[in-house]
């Protein structure tokens, strides 16, 4: 999942938010050198679970993890990290040090102001509209060629987009 944060008035991106898929990976560094990248707190989360020794230390973990994430600045969540990788240095290593190296992915979206990060730490917009998609596609189940399939597709984005842009704003550029 890729979502992109587009200035006003620019016509390049500032922002990027994914999860951590190698091919993203690739193309963001390819074509979007130099923007900022978010990983998805979210999908890091995940991951961090699978370098868990035991099942019983997982919530532990995360608990542990969302302290480092929930941080109000950069130089408070580069501390919490640092103790969390103290922490869990000795009894799961592959964990400490998976962490060390991957979390500070994730903090990205403390340059922000304070109002925006609660959207732009995850990749939730880009999945609620993938979402959207796939239900209105579901209920078609049939489509005749490529450009029907399109068509529909595209009346959802315009609709999601007119809905953003007029009733529900759902990221506002404001900072108060």
């Amino acid at each position: 999942f890729l979502a992109a944060l587009q200035g006003r008035g620019l016509h390049g991106v500032r922002y990027v938010v994914s999860d951590d898929h190698a091919g993203l990976k690739e193309a963001r560094q390819a074509r979007l050198a130099g923007v900022p990248w978010q990983r998805c707190q979210f999908h890091l989360a995940q991951n961090a679970l699978h370098y868990v020794p035991s099942v019983a230390l997982r919530s532990e973990v995360a608990r542990d993890l969302r302290g480092v994430l929930d941080a109000g600045d950069r130089p408070e969540a580069d501390r919490r990290l640092e103790q969390l990788v103290q922490k869990y240095a000795a009894a799961a290593p592959k964990l400490a040090t998976w962490l060390e190296t991957n979390v500070p992915e994730s903090l990205t979206v403390l340059s922000l102001p304070a109002a925006h990060r609660r959207r732009l730490r995850t990749t939730n917009m880009l999945e609620r509209i993938n979402k959207e998609i796939k239900r209105r596609t579901r209920v078609a189940t049939l489509f005749p060629n490529e450009q029907s399939a399109l068509r529909l597709v595209t009346a959802g984005l315009m609709e999601i987009s007119e809905d953003w842009e007029t009733n529900r704003t759902y990221l506002s550029m404001e900072t108060n």
